[in-house]
């Protein structure tokens, strides 16, 4: 993956200069449209959007699949755990994450989406990761892992580090909301946790 996204910014660069492709909206149009002109950039537009719409599809019923599993397993809210009777789907959850996707997409500028959305993933995701990989194998040095990571755990620290560094490389205002609506999550799940106890 990597190797091939290195191609495509050589190709880019290759036909828009730096100066020019790094103020472009939508550089994929402007590449198109100087090789082979408007009408051509505007399928290709077309195209790239479109792949984007089922990429955010897929992810969107992948996502589903988070609350859902929580909520079966008792750590989330119960309607989250209800399953579309004929089609066998987690329909309250979709149509959550689609209804809260939908009204941020008209309150904020994309841009501003996309990166709360990357300072927060930082966190949860690839930061905690990292540190519950470590843990785990911690946990559990007797057992037989399946898989086995090069020079461990060096690569895990090493990511914990650059991803740490990526945080707070992002603007205040971001990571503010990134650790608000983890606080928010941890102080839903403790009122959960008592009204359960």
């Amino acid at each position: 993956i990597a190797v091939l996204y290195l191609l495509m910014q050589i190709s880019v660069l290759g036909v828009i200069p730096w100066q020019e492709a790094k103020d472009s909206p939508f550089i994929v149009s402007l590449y198109f449209e100087k090789i082979y002109g408007h009408a051509i950039a505007q399928v290709a537009t077309g195209l790239v959007l479109f792949i984007a719409i089922t990429s955010l599809f897929a992810v969107l019923l992948g996502y589903s699949r988070v609350p859902y599993a929580a909520a079966v397993d008792g750590n989330f809210f119960s309607a989250f755990g209800k399953l579309h009777p004929t089609k066998n789907f987690p329909h309250v959850s979709l149509l959550v994450l689609a209804g809260v996707a939908f009204v941020f997409s008209l309150l904020f500028k994309m841009k501003e989406v996309i990166t709360a959305i990357i300072v927060m993933r930082i966190i949860v995701q690839f930061i905690g990761q990292a540190i519950g990989i470590i843990l785990y194998h911690q946990k559990h040095k007797q057992e037989k892992f399946p898989y086995r990571m090069w020079l461990y755990p060096l690569p895990a620290i090493i990511g914990i580090f650059v991803w740490l560094f990526i945080f707070f490389s992002a603007e205040k205002i971001y990571i503010a909301g990134a650790l608000g609506v983890i606080a928010l999550g941890y102080a839903i799940y403790w009122l959960k946790e008592k009204r359960t106890a």
